[in-house]
């Protein structure tokens, strides 16, 4: 598989308007080569850098397989229009929480992009250790985007 953004590109900075110094909204992604016998993809965005350590800022899943890009700016509803499921972000809130490190070098912000064999069985609003633990042994491939992001 392969992710992307039209928005950044792999390696380099994320651009104000994702992070709280913007408008705090989700970036546009999209991806390719998913895996066959896929049935949903999860996506979870996270950033080890952060001083309490590793930092969940976006929990998605029960993507339909047939789903190959998000648009930028998905609500923060629990449920999205194709059927896919928001967690709970480390934020406290549902969807995506843009970049928002203290002050001091860059933060290194992980997209994974992981296809499943299988739905999760999970309600919308769901924890990241839930989710983790219910796509064990059902990853058929992952795919990310690595980049950074500064005050």
């Amino acid at each position: 598989m392969l992710l992307n953004s039209p928005a950044f590109v792999d390696g380099q900075p994320i651009p104000k308007r994702y992070s709280c110094e913007g408008e705090n909204i989700s970036p546009p992604l999209s991806w390719d080569s998913v895996p066959e016998g896929t049935h949903s993809l999860a996506l979870i965005v996270e950033d080890p850098d952060a001083p309490s350590g590793t930092f969940l800022h976006w929990l998605l899943y029960n993507v339909p397989a047939e789903v190959h890009q998000l648009p930028e700016h998905v609500p923060t509803a629990k449920t999205l229009a194709q059927g896919a499921f928001q967690g709970l972000n480390d934020f406290n809130h549902l969807g995506y929480g843009g970049p928002c490190p203290p002050e001091g070098p860059p933060h290194h912000y992980f997209f994974r992009l992981y296809a499943l064999d299988n739905q999760l069985e999970l309600k919308p609003g769901a924890s990241r250790a839930q989710v983790t633990a219910a796509m064990k042994g059902h990853t058929l491939g992952t795919t990310e985007l690595i980049d950074t992001f500064q005050h």
